[in-house]
């Protein structure tokens, strides 16, 4: 099996300044396979805590005594000007992007009625804006090189966890952008695709723990954040052909999820009545279908129906 490399390319890992934590673990296999890295992370949390403390600074250095290239960057992703700044350090020092993976995040564990409006504010900022700041400092880069690949983190919070309402719907938010920007980057060679982690990092003790000592061992050995880089590894790398995909990745299994859609009714005289008698056909899974290519209308609406739209001149508002 042929080794996959990124000897001359340039990548942008964010938050990755955590030890342990995933993206460090995605930043030096990126660079241990050629990639020429910057390292951003905070270093602190976005209100000043340093809880989780972090060190961008410390994992450039370790890229660099292994004989890699990497510099290190402590710029907030939550703010529009700062995800320029990042991608200009890799322009300014390289002089490409063909990378970026978006792993910056913060979380609170708290029911939607507890959590506070900051909190709320912060997590929105940090996951989702953070995460359309940066692919727009690296939209243009790309776009005038032909190439880019972008990884987006998500996580299975999307789906629904207590304590995780608005962590989720960032997170959401985020597969939403993956989808559109797949489309958008198709035909200048830019795949943009999403993955899920499961993995043990320091971020993670602040809000689960295991009482357990062994079962607690036992499952920082066996969802090492080492586990899921190479799944983000692939969707970086020139070879990945897929793009729009969410991938789920954790203790070394690999999977897709998706979006998924039913057979469900159909009648042009559509009464209220009719979707309460229709409901079982509606919700019928034996008839799902995973909406795959976000390329494909018939994902997002009848291919006759799409072919109707003719889009309009944006107006700024």
């Amino acid at each position: 099996m042929e080794k996959l490399r990124f000897d001359g390319q340039v990548a942008i890992v964010t938050g990755a300044g955590g030890n342990p934590g995933l993206g460090r673990s995605h930043a030096m296999l990126l660079a241990e396979r050629g990639a020429r890295v910057v390292v951003n992370d905070l270093g602190r949390e976005p209100l000043g805590s340093d809880r989780v403390p972090a060190s961008a600074e410390a994992v450039a250095a370790e890229i660099v005594a292994a004989g890699g290239e990497a510099i290190a960057d402590t710029g907030s992703v939550a703010d529009e000007a700062s995800a320029h700044t990042i991608v200009h350090q890799a322009l300014d020092r390289w002089g490409r992007i063909d990378i970026l993976v978006n792993n910056a995040g913060i979380g609170f564990l708290a029911g939607f009625d507890e959590i506070t409006s900051a909190d709320i504010h912060t997590m929105i900022d940090v996951h989702l804006m953070g995460t359309i700041w940066m692919c727009r400092a690296a939209w243009q880069p790309m776009f005038r090189q032909g190439y880019g690949r972008i990884v987006n983190t998500t996580s299975g919070g999307m789906m629904g966890m207590p304590g995780m309402t608005i962590y989720g719907a960032a997170k959401f938010g985020i597969f939403g952008l993956t989808r559109g920007l797949a489309v958008e980057g198709a035909a200048h060679n830019i795949r943009v695709n999403a993955l899920s982690p499961g993995a043990a990092t320091r971020n993670g003790t602040r809000h689960f723990t295991i009482p357990d000592p062994e079962a607690k061992k036992a499952f920082e050995h066996n969802f090492r954040p080492g586990l899921v880089s190479p799944a983000v590894a692939w969707l970086a790398h020139a070879s990945c052909d897929v793009t729009g995909m969410l991938l789920h990745a954790g203790g070394g299994k690999v999977s897709l999820r998706q979006v998924c859609m039913t057979e469900g009714i159909d009648d042009p005289d559509l009464s209220i009545e009719r979707v309460q008698a229709g409901i079982g056909t509606i919700l019928n899974p034996t008839s799902l279908r995973p909406a795959l290519d976000p390329r494909d209308p018939s994902v997002t609406g009848t291919s006759a129906a799409t072919a109707l739209l003719v889009p309009k001149s944006y107006e700024p508002g």
